[in-house]
C-alpha cells in the first residue's frame, strides 16, 4: 500500500472508530522485535485521535513493527495519561499526551505531570485566539479590549471550553496579562469550541477565546471575526490576524499541543531510536501534508526542548488557576 493510500485510510478509520495497523516488515534491530501500544487519552474520531493514529501510521513504517492504536478514555484524560506512565518503560507502549496534563494536577485530578514521561517530542500546536461574531463593533482586539476595560466586571461573556478547561485558562491569563481580574469576563461552560462559537454567533456570548484553527470554517464563512492569536508570531494558516502582543502589548501565549511520549526511564538507545523515528514521521510529505488538510498547526520540539516547553506551560497554567480560584493546591 502506498503511503499516501494508508494515510486515507487513516482518516476514515479514524472517524469509524479504533483499528489495528498489520505489520509491514521483521524489525533488523533487537528493539522493536514485537507490536507497540500507542495510547491516545481522548476518544476516537478527535483531534488527538488522528494526530496519534497518524504518527503511528508514519512509525509503523519506521520501526517495521505494528503500532497499534488503544484509546482510553476518561476522568478528564487522567485514566489515558496513567495507562502511559504506569506503562513499562521498555518502548513499547508509548502515548500521545495533551495539554491537559499541565492542567490535572493542579485541579487534583491526579498526581501525574509532564516528569512521569519521556518526552520524544512535540508534534503539533494549535494557538489560541481572540474571535468575535462578525455582527460585533470591534474592528480590532484593542477596541475589544478597551470596552471590556470600561464597563463592570461581568458584562462580558465568553465560551469555547468547559468551566477551568484550556480555553477558560486562555481567557483568563489574557485578562491578568492586561492588568484585569481574571473573572473581568464572565466565562460560559460548552462541549468545545464548536458549541461556543454556535453561541457567539447566536448572539448568547460575545468572545470565544480557542484556537483560530477550530473557528476556521465559521472565519471563512464570514460570520465570525479573528481579531487577534495567542501566538508569539503571525499563524500561517491567519497571516492576517495579529498576535496579541501586536494588537494590545500583552505577551500572553498560549496553545494547545500534543507531544509523542513514553513512560518515564526509556533505555537510552530506544529512546534515540524513538526520537529518530518520530523525527522523520514528522518532517515527512504524509504528515505535513494531513496535518494542513485538516487544519492543524505542525510545531516541531525534540526531546530536552519539547520538556522544556511542557515545563513552561506547566508553571504559566498553575499561576493562572491559582490566581483565578481553580487550583486545588
Amino acid at each position: 500500500m502506498q503511503r499516501r493510500s494508508l494515510l486515507a485510510a487513516v482518516a476514515a478509520m479514524a472517524v469509524a472508530g479504533s483499528f489495528t495497523l498489520a505489520p509491514v516488515a521483521q524489525a533488523q534491530e533487537d528493539y522493536p522485535s514485537r507490536p507497540i501500544q500507542m495510547i491516545v487519552p481522548w476518544g476516537a474520531g478527535g483531534g488527538t485521535d488522528a494526530v496519534g493514529r497518524v504518527i503511528a501510521s508514519l512509525l509503523q513504517e519506521e520501526l517495521g513493527q505494528p503500532v497499534n492504536v488503544v484509546n482510553r478514555t476518561g476522568g478528564s484524560g487522567v485514566v489515558g495519561h496513567s495507562a502511559i506512565a504506569n506503562a513499562a518503560p521498555d518502548g513499547y507502549t508509548l502515548g500521545i499526551m495533551t495539554i491537559e496534563i499541565d492542567m490535572m494536577h493542579w485541579q487534583g485530578l491526579t498526581d501525574l505531570t509532564y516528569e512521569n514521561y519521556d518526552i520524544l517530542a512535540l508534534v503539533n500546536a494549535d494557538p489560541g485566539g481572540v474571535m468575535v461574531s462578525t455582527d460585533s463593533d470591534y474592528k480590532d482586539v484593542q477596541s475589544l479590549l478597551d470596552k471590556i476595560k470600561s464597563e463592570p466586571k461581568g458584562t462580558f461573556k465568553a465560551s469555547g471550553t468547559g468551566q477551568g478547561g484550556i480555553w477558560h485558562l486562555g481567557l483568563a491569563g489574557w485578562m491578568l496579562s492586561e492588568g484585569l481580574p481574571p473573572d473581568q469576563v464572565t466565562f460560559v461552560p460548552s462541549q468545545g469550541a464548536a458549541a461556543g462559537i454556535t453561541d457567539m454567533v447566536a448572539g448568547g456570548v460575545d468572545i470565544v477565546p480557542s484556537s483560530l484553527a477550530e473557528g476556521r470554517s465559521m472565519i471563512d464563512a464570514g460570520r465570525v471575526k479573528p481579531l487577534a492569536s495567542m501566538s508569539a508570531e503571525r499563524q500561517e494558516m491567519f497571516p492576517d490576524v495579529p498576535t496579541l502582543k501586536e494588537g494590545t502589548g500583552s505577551d500572553w501565549t498560549l496553545a494547545v499541543w500534543r507531544a509523542v511520549v513514553a513512560p518515564k526511564g526509556l533505555p537510552d538507545d530506544v529512546k534515540t531510536k524513538l526520537e529518530d523515528a518520530v523525527e522523520k514521521a514528522y518532517n515527512s510529505e504524509e504528515y505535513q501534508t494531513f496535518m494542513k488538510e485538516r487544519g492543524f498547526g505542525v510545531r516541531w520540539a525534540k526531546g530536552e526542548e519539547a520538556t522544556k516547553i511542557v515545563a513552561e506551560d506547566d508553571k504559566a497554567l498553575g499561576e493562572v488557576m491559582q490566581k483565578a480560584g481553580l487550583a486545588k493546591q
